[in-house]
């Protein structure tokens, strides 16, 4: 039942800007995240204008006030995505004609600079959201020295916002240590409906060369450097060493630059590529055991999607794992960075089948109560909040790069 509270926000819509480099169809986990979000805003009556590059399939389409699109360049390392270009002047008319209410700036590329830029000017209330952690991946892709400078870089665009969402309390006491200030918690919702052990599919089993009573070792995700991939590798390799009588596959749903490279290392292992939809909740309710371990999630909305789906899920103690699994019972955790330890936490899993069946019921239970209408709710209340002028501006600072500073 609708709360008063709810009722009365409701009855006064807003319009929102809401400022991405990536958004659905894009498969990755922002994207995901951003398509639940505006459509639980505008569901609940908001009027939202996606601002965000052209895609490969907007062919004809042109910008409205529900809709601005803007030109990009390739991502390096992302096939498929890209920056947004710089687009002050674009934003500047636009919102001059009609002027959002508050902007919600969820990347923070040229794209999300130019929007940061213009809402100061126009005096437009901003949140952002720390959706990915750019200044760890820098260090996966050759550019460690970047690290500090795209720290910096962050810090200072983000502090100029009234607030910050930040996805999970691990996330929001690293950057509180490294000076990122008015940090919010709002965690991420899964589709319970969709990712449901009821989805389990033994036609799809068999064509990964299973019987019932094998175990499909899963893992969803970019095939990429920043996943740690080479851990997965190892405790796959663990797991058909310990566990010799019984018949084990690894099954790989996603694709990235490392997928040459893991099919060379194991040939024997099912790679399944991009997934979506209903294609996607029977890959994950097909399998037994799902292995993640990426050390550099800012979230990781595949851990609450596996443990909806009925899956013993093994992951460090960080991030969404780290809010969502009590250890020995709806999962299995090991401290971060400990390889060994993970390692250890999967083979528990499978040493005791009655183990691993009671942790997966306690999966489903623990993730069909971890829906998106609360989140959704959540999110708004904020928005609305960063209009309270009690707020107030965020405090100015110096830019950390030449050349990003704010012109007039």
């Amino acid at each position: 039942m609708a709360t008063v509270e709810t009722a009365v926000m409701s009855a006064s819509p807003l319009y929102i800007a809401l400022i991405s480099e990536t958004f659905p169809p894009e498969i990755n986990g922002v994207a995901n995240t951003l398509g639940r979000l505006a459509d639980g805003l505008r569901a609940r009556g908001h009027c939202l204008q996606l601002v965000r590059p052209r895609q490969a399939g907007d062919q004809g389409q042109k910008s409205s006030e529900q809709l601005l699109l803007t030109r990009g360049w390739p991502l390096p390392g992302y096939p498929g995505l890209q920056w947004g270009q710089p687009a002050l002047r674009k934003l500047l008319r636009h919102w001059r004609q009609r002027r959002p209410d508050v902007l919600y700036i969820a990347t923070e590329g040229p794209l999300g600079l130019s929007a940061l830029r213009a809402a100061r000017r126009l005096g437009i209330a901003v949140v952002s959201g720390f959706h990915t952690n750019f200044q760890q991946y820098t260090g996966h892709y050759g550019i460690g020295l970047l690290a500090r400078a795209m720290t910096a870089y962050l810090r200072w665009f983000h502090n100029r916002s009234r607030l910050t969402l930040v996805p999970s309390a691990s996330q929001q006491l690293e950057l509180q240590r490294r000076g990122f200030e008015r940090l919010v918690l709002l965690a991420r919702g899964v589709d319970g409906q969709l990712f449901h052990p009821a989805k389990r599919s033994t036609e799809l089993r068999r064509s990964w060369g299973l019987a019932e009573e094998d175990i499909a070792v899963l893992h969803v995700g970019r095939l990429a450097a920043e996943k740690n991939l080479g851990l997965l590798v190892q405790g796959f390799r663990a797991l058909q060493a310990a566990q010799p009588q019984r018949r084990l596959k690894l099954i790989l749903v996603g694709d990235g630059p490392q997928r040459a490279s893991l099919q060379q290392q194991l040939p024997e292992a099912r790679f399944c590529g991009l997934q979506r939809g209903e294609a996607l909740a029977a890959h994950y309710a097909s399998g037994d055991l799902f292995l993640f371990p990426s050390l550099s999630e800012t979230f990781g909305n595949v851990v609450l999607e596996a443990l909806a789906s009925g899956l013993g899920v093994v992951a460090f103690d960080q991030a969404a794992a780290a809010q969502h699994i009590r250890h020995g019972h709806n999962g299995a955790l090991a401290t971060a960075k400990d390889s060994q330890g993970f390692i250890e936490a999967a083979q528990w899993l499978l040493d005791d089948p009655e183990s691993l069946r009671r942790v997966r019921l306690n999966a489903r239970q623990h993730a069909a109560r971890e829906g998106w209408a609360g989140i959704v709710e959540l999110f708004e209340r904020q928005l609305r909040g960063a209009l309270d002028p009690g707020c107030g501006p965020a405090r100015a600072s110096p830019a950390p790069w030449p050349g990003v500073e704010e012109r007039h």
